[in-house]
This record gives structure tokens, C-alpha cells and sequence, in this order.
């Protein structure tokens, strides 16, 4: 039977994975370097797919990675439709969801 609690690791986790995503962004906007706003997004993936394995093995967390990587890669042509912002920030919360949802123990 599945648990309808969130786990404490689960929601850090999907909040650390929209972060990066919004962080990276910002990063790469406000210093106008984006090599630096990927560096972000790297790094925060590579602690989120740590995670992910840890509390849910590696089908889940490469799933889960899969999904940071495509939210990141669908902002740029979404942001041409509704702004790079609201493009983000739904890529964010498309990926903060899954990671909810796939993550949970």
C-alpha cells in the first residue's frame, strides 16, 4: 500500500532539483555568463541524482535526472512563448513534481 506522506529527503530533494533550475538561470542572467549558470545546474543535478539513488536506487534517480535535464532543455523554446522566467519556473515545477512523486518512500 503506498504512503501518501512526503518524506523529509524526498522534499528537500525536489526542492534542491527546482533550485537548480531557477538558480542556474538566475545565475547565468544576472552575470551574464552562461558557463557559470550551467556550472550551477551541474552541480545540483550531480547532488540530486546522489540523492535520488540513495533513497529511491538508479532507475529512479537517471529517470529523475532525465527529467531535470529535458525541463532544462524545453525552458529555451518555451521561453520564447511565455518568457524565460514562467518557462523556467514551470520547468522547475514540472521537475520538483516528478521528483515528488517517483521519489517518495
Amino acid at each position: 500500500m503506498a504512503s501518501n506522506k512526503i518524506n523529509s529527503t524526498a522534499l528537500a530533494t525536489s526542492t534542491l532539483a527546482a533550485g537548480g533550475l531557477l538558480g542556474g538561470f538566475a545565475v547565468a542572467q544576472r552575470t551574464k555568463n552562461r558557463q557559470l549558470g550551467g556550472a550551477v545546474l551541474a552541480a545540483v543535478g550531480i547532488a540530486c541524482t546522489a540523492s535520488w539513488n540513495a533513497s529511491s536506487g538508479p532507475k529512479v534517480a537517471g529517470a529523475l535526472l532525465g527529467t531535470y535535464l529535458v525541463g532544462f532543455g524545453a525552458s529555451h523554446p518555451l521561453s520564447k512563448k511565455i518568457g524565460a522566467w514562467p518557462a523556467v519556473s514551470v520547468a522547475a515545477g514540472a521537475t520538483a513534481a516528478a521528483s515528488l512523486v517517483l521519489s517518495r518512500s
